[in-house]
């Protein structure tokens, strides 16, 4: 016979699963966020994304009620203002958080008719066209191109009265285009550069150094990187350092408490390219196409594609495979044997292959440089560079 404690422990109980049962995709957001994942930027972007995609959508779900189909609206619901690339990886960061709460109490007790990202393949959301790969590389026509651009714009800028500049086109803030081209130059990505301080640059030496934690992991590996700046990096290094050389950081934010954010550039190059994006214009955000290149005939553009035009260039001027990953800071395979016993750094080599790159990319920017149409990276003749190797 139940004892009056045994009926309150069941009531206890029973009111503890009803609790449960109304736990919402909000509360296993928030759970998951705190106990669950813990990235770099301490899951500053992840909690973005939920606010703008996951929560006014579905927060007030009850978890034990989310569907594949509610999934698949989720995503399409992203595709649909054309941003592919986010939907793909705001559905593996759903399938993360949804494998996650399937191995824990109380979301397991939830997830009795399974997880739905399980039953969600994208891919035919996906347009057959787009390509999770990108291959763009921007041709030596198109690299003279953005030089020009740069210049003119800046000239026809500076030109402007006082009382039009307001209205006049501004052009790409001055430490945007230096970071292009050291990235072309350097291979970098560009958040690595933009987190960069002064204090590992050395011009004197033509060095610049990147701690392991600026360094964009591969497979979950991360390592120190160490640049041999080329006459051609080095230019827009010194350049840049007359305009930043005054703060801790290369590429300081307005406050001078840090530096920009890593996605700014990104973000400034594709809002002048304004015919390739699917939305409204932004406040405060350019809506142009000052930065379209060859007409848009090959698409747009983004910082991270000059780093894969530098490594294709390098490779169109002999460099080996494995000289330009190193450049590229790429973590090799390889089995545990071979590390061990080789510590060849191939210090010499990169170098080379930095130099070769920068005096490529002096002759391409230089006035003396002849471009044919539709030139390709791989048609390359190899090329004498010039005395002076830094561009006009």
């Amino acid at each position: 016979m139940r004892t009056e404690l045994d009926y309150r422990n069941l009531e206890a109980e029973q009111v503890k699963t009803a609790k449960v049962k109304t736990l919402t995709v909000q509360d296993l957001a928030q759970a998951w966020l705190l106990d669950g994942v813990a990235r770099k930027d301490g899951n500053a972007e992840l909690q973005r994304r939920f606010n703008k995609d996951l929560l006014p959508a579905l927060g007030k779900t009850a978890v034990s009620s989310v569907s594949e189909h509610d999934v698949r609206a989720l995503i399409r619901a992203v595709i649909n203002r054309g941003a592919h690339r986010q939907a793909i990886s705001f559905f593996a960061d759903l399938t993360q958080m949804f494998g996650w709460a399937r191995k824990r109490q109380p979301w397991r007790a939830l997830l009795i008719e399974g997880d739905p990202t399980e039953l969600v393949d994208i891919s035919p959301l996906i347009p057959a066209d787009y390509e999770a790969e990108r291959s763009r590389i921007l041709s030596p026509a198109e690299l003279l191109e953005l030089h020009n651009r740069f210049q003119q714009m800046t000239a026809d800028y500076d030109a402007l009265p006082a009382g039009q500049k307001y209205d006049g086109i501004r052009p790409l803030k001055k430490e945007t285009q230096l970071a292009l081209w050291i990235s072309l130059g350097t291979l970098c990505r560009i958040g690595e550069l933009l987190q960069a301080e002064w204090k590992n640059v050395d011009l004197d030496r033509q060095t610049w150094f990147l701690p392991s934690e600026n360094v964009k992991g591969t497979r979950g590996k991360k390592q120190d990187h160490h640049v041999f700046l080329s006459p051609f990096a080095l230019h827009f290094f010194q350049e840049l350092k007359t305009l930043t050389g005054h703060s801790q950081w290369c590429f300081p934010n307005k406050q001078d408490d840090g530096h920009v954010d890593v996605k700014v550039v990104s973000k400034q190059v594709g809002d002048r390219q304004a015919r390739f994006k699917n939305r409204k214009a932004l406040s405060r955000r350019r809506h142009d196409d000052t930065l379209v290149l060859a007409d848009g005939q090959n698409g747009d553009w983004t910082p991270h594609d000059l780093r894969r035009t530098g490594a294709t260039m390098m490779q169109a001027l002999g460099v080996s495979l494995d000289v330009i990953d190193r450049c590229q800071n790429h973590v090799l395979a390889g089995s545990r044997v071979r590390r061990h016993y080789l510590h060849h750094d191939y210090a010499e080599e990169k170098k080379n292959a930095w130099n070769l790159l920068g005096d490529r990319l002096s002759a391409v920017l230089s006035s003396n440089y002849e471009h044919t149409p539709n030139e390709s990276m791989l048609s390359f003749p190899v090329y004498a560079a010039p005395e002076t190797r830094a561009p006009s």
